[in-house]
């Protein structure tokens, strides 16, 4: 049977953080799903589909790897994919209490789900998608912390800060 996991989140932009969680779990998983999640109640910074083509360029010759977009339960996703893991980056402490207990709520919902967590590297650790924005937002470069391959100066700001 495939060792599918399915690595839920906005990537709103993808880091080097969650690049690296990908490439890690290359050994671990026969595929990757990065799956983009549309909420209603979050407002976008970068359009889903400008992630969707940011993921595919990052990973474009990791044929295990792909991108999706989804709504709903994460639990959902997985049994659609017959995925039986969730993968999660943990930087700090706080994000592993916040992760426990969604893990254990998808366990509860879907007793063959298993939660797979990867620590962050250490210089990754900083890095946040929700930081990466508010440095763009404010005319900063960001390149630093996105994937080498993507070039955020091909990028329009007057068109996403409008």
């Amino acid at each position: 049977m495939e060792k599918i996991a399915i690595f839920p989140g906005s990537f709103d932009p993808i880091t080097k953080g969650h690049e690296s969680i990908v490439l890690r779990s290359l050994k671990l998983f026969d595929k990757t799903i990065i799956a983009i999640g549309e909420n209603a109640d979050k407002e976008d910074f970068f359009s889903i589909e400008l992630r969707i083509k940011w993921i595919e360029e990052v990973f474009s010759e990791f044929h295990s790897v792909s991108v999706v977009k989804y709504k709903g339960l994460t639990i959902e996703l997985c049994k659609q994919f017959n995925a039986k893991y969730i993968l999660r980056g943990l930087r700090t402490s706080a994000d592993f209490e916040f992760e426990r207990s969604i893990g254990q709520i998808n366990k509860n919902l879907l007793p063959g789900i298993e939660t797979i967590f990867l620590l962050t590297k250490a210089e990754h650790t900083a890095i946040t998608s929700s930081i990466v924005r508010e440095i763009f937002r404010h005319g900063g470069d960001i390149q630093q912390f996105i994937p080498d391959k993507l070039d955020i100066s091909k990028i329009d700001r007057s068109k996403l800060l409008e």
